[in-house]
């Protein structure tokens, strides 16, 4: 069944090991932040740092690993549409809208969705991990190491498929920030088999 989250919003649900969730962009260029957090200790969370480090690359796709910050896979992406994914930038946050875009009155942003979204798994805002970031399109430039987020490449209907290898607490948002989705604030779809 396929489940919705709105616009500049999060949900948060639990996947079993062996599992599949389908992220879907059903109308194009909108990302979602993707956070992963062990059932059994939460404390255990999707880390970026060591994924990249193992990986040693920053686009992920089809075949690669994501590993948490005790070393241990927590997701596998199995099929991707896009192939463009960013695993550098936190979740954007009332923060980030207030330092990096002037805003007085900010959207609390994938920060303020997951938190509340995770709260009655216990999981507090100090213990959310950079998110993977599906469908965000931050080209790294070879020079300078400068980013940049460019509107996302994903088209209607494009999926990311990742299998769990241990039980998980996810936290999934349709990301609130207007260059993450070209200015056009969109719902994620998601499926869980």
């Amino acid at each position: 069944m396929t489940e919705v989250i709105q616009p500049q919003s999060g949900v948060a649900f639990l996947l079993q090991a062996g599992q599949t969730l389908t992220v879907i962009d059903p109308e194009g260029e909108q990302v979602a932040d993707l956070i992963a957090f062990g059932k059994h200790d939460t404390n255990e969370v999707l880390s970026s740092g060591r994924t990249l480090d193992y990986a040693s690359k920053i686009y992920l796709s089809t075949g690669d690993l994501l590993y948490s910050n005790r070393s241990n896979v927590m997701l596998e992406i199995m099929e991707d549409d896009v192939g463009r994914h960013d695993f550098l930038l936190a979740p954007c946050s009332a923060e980030m809208f207030r330092k990096l875009y002037g805003h007085d009155e900010p959207h609390r942003g994938c920060f303020g969705n997951l938190r509340a979204a995770l709260a009655p798994y216990g999981i507090e805002g100090d213990q959310i991990p950079t998110a993977f970031n599906v469908f965000m399109n931050v080209p790294v430039d070879g020079q300078t190491g400068t980013l940049t987020v460019e509107p996302p490449l994903s088209k209607p209907g494009d999926r990311t498929r990742f299998r769990a290898h241990v039980d998980l607490v996810i936290g999934l948002t349709a990301c609130s920030a207007g260059m993450s989705n070209n200015f056009r604030f969109k719902p994620i779809h998601y499926e869980i088999d």
